[in-house]
């Protein structure tokens, strides 16, 4: 099993490392965090919302300008600042008394998490040949999707306790773990930084990409089943069917698991821009697919016999959340130029702060006030983003060189 998570040696390990020991401290504060800010801190859930959608709000804006800076700086180094950055957000947390002061942490904590990633990702463009990046990228998931687990296990033992002392001790070791990956980071061979552009290029040349920009829409429509079982499906479950409360956890061990046993395995069909459009239709369908058995989740009066369509849909979805990882990692990679690959990843992880930011309201609305037919809505978006996002690359193959792994890509 541990084969199946963790590249065998070389910078892929080190990497692998470093996202290993920050996801098992926010594994933790993921199932903490909301009840240390409403209970111990004492903010309210409309200020906490708020304060957090703000925060991913101006974590977008600033992922393209941190990828462009992990671009000029090097990105070993402004990773591991930013890992840095992330863990004195997160200790912040720790003092936070009041709203406005929250309300800035949150946002320094945000801007923070989306410039890791988009210097994560141009670290490992930098580290890693073009036809391993999205094999390597999946022994990534599956490493973090480990980690999360372990961290939900102990963020699950201090819920238990439910004390004062239990939470700080989470959001310490929260911190922490991002410290220790900083230092995890900085044990990789560095990446020579680019050049500035020339005089008359624009710096952040992905903010005038308009081809990349669909692309990256396409996969910001697709990230919207993120919220799905961390949020809607649990409150679709309890006010909509009468499967039983433990099914909530059941579907989300089955989601982690699923991912970080076989993440690998569906990556290795994709290997170029073809055979990632391929998988990318491929998830729009089954996610299609996967909302309508949810949707039918409701129609059943037994607790079993909906508990088991539940995680029939659940199969489903896993499979379609994988599918479209896998194309989304190579078409991202194989589109950003050479020496650019910072900003852009900045920008394509965009659509994962606009999900967080935006799908709670988006998708409870769909789902919990129109019920079947917003699950068809929903799945309906994700077959459409699907096929359109073949043409789309197809566009902008057609706007730049064409490189060794930029095939042509099917209709």
């Amino acid at each position: 099993m541990f084969s199946r998570i963790m590249p065998s040696s070389g910078p892929p390990r080190v990497l692998a490392l470093a996202q290993l020991a920050n996801s098992i401290g926010d594994g933790a504060y993921y199932v903490c965090s909301a009840l240390y800010f409403t209970r111990i801190v004492g903010l309210s859930p409309t200020q906490v919302g708020f304060a957090l959608t703000l925060g991913w709000a101006v974590g977008f804006v600033a992922g393209v300008p941190l990828g462009h800076l992990a671009d000029r700086r090097g990105p070993r180094g402004t990773a591991a600042l930013l890992a840095v950055a992330t863990a004195t957000a997160v200790g912040s947390f720790l003092f936070v008394r009041s709203f406005p002061v929250f309300v800035v942490v949150a946002c320094l904590y945000a801007t923070s998490q989306c410039g890791l990633a988009a210097a994560r990702q141009a670290l490992l463009a930098g580290l890693v040949d073009r036809a391993r990046r999205t094999r390597i990228r999946a022994y990534l998931q599956a490493t973090v999707n480990a980690g999360l687990a372990v961290g939900a296990a102990l963020g699950g033992a201090a819920l238990h306790l439910d004390t004062r002392a239990a939470y700080l001790t989470v959001l310490a070791m929260d911190a922490l773990s991002f410290l220790l990956s900083a230092l995890i980071l900085l044990r990789l061979p560095p990446v020579p930084p680019t050049a500035a552009a020339p005089a008359g290029e624009p710096a952040l040349a992905v903010l005038r990409d308009r081809p990349y920009a669909l692309v990256s829409l396409l996969n910001m429509v697709a990230l919207l089943n993120m919220p799905l079982l961390s949020l809607v499906i649990p409150l679709w479950i309890v006010q909509r069917t009468e499967a039983p409360s433990w099914t909530v956890s059941a579907l989300l061990v089955l989601n982690t698991l699923g991912v970080t046993l076989f993440q690998v395995r569906v990556a290795r069909r994709v290997t170029d821009l073809r055979s990632a459009a391929r998988s990318v239709r491929r998830a729009g369908a089954v996610l299609l697919a996967a909302c309508a058995v949810f949707a039918l989740s409701s129609a059943w009066s037994s607790a079993w016999a909906a508990a088991l369509v539940l995680l029939v849909a659940a199969c489903l979805q896993v499979f379609g959340e994988m599918a479209h990882a896998s194309g989304s990692w190579e078409i991202g990679f194989g589109l950003a130029p050479a020496g650019r690959q910072g900003q852009y990843q900045g920008f394509f992880g965009s659509g994962a702060a606009v999900a967080r930011m935006l799908g709670p309201l988006l998708l409870t609305t769909l789902i919990l006030t129109w019920g079947t037919p917003g699950w068809l809505v929903l799945g309906g978006l994700f077959l459409l983003s699907g096929l359109a996002t073949g043409p789309a690359v197809r566009w902008a193959l057609r706007t730049r060189r064409a490189e060794p792994a930029a095939e042509e890509v099917p209709g």
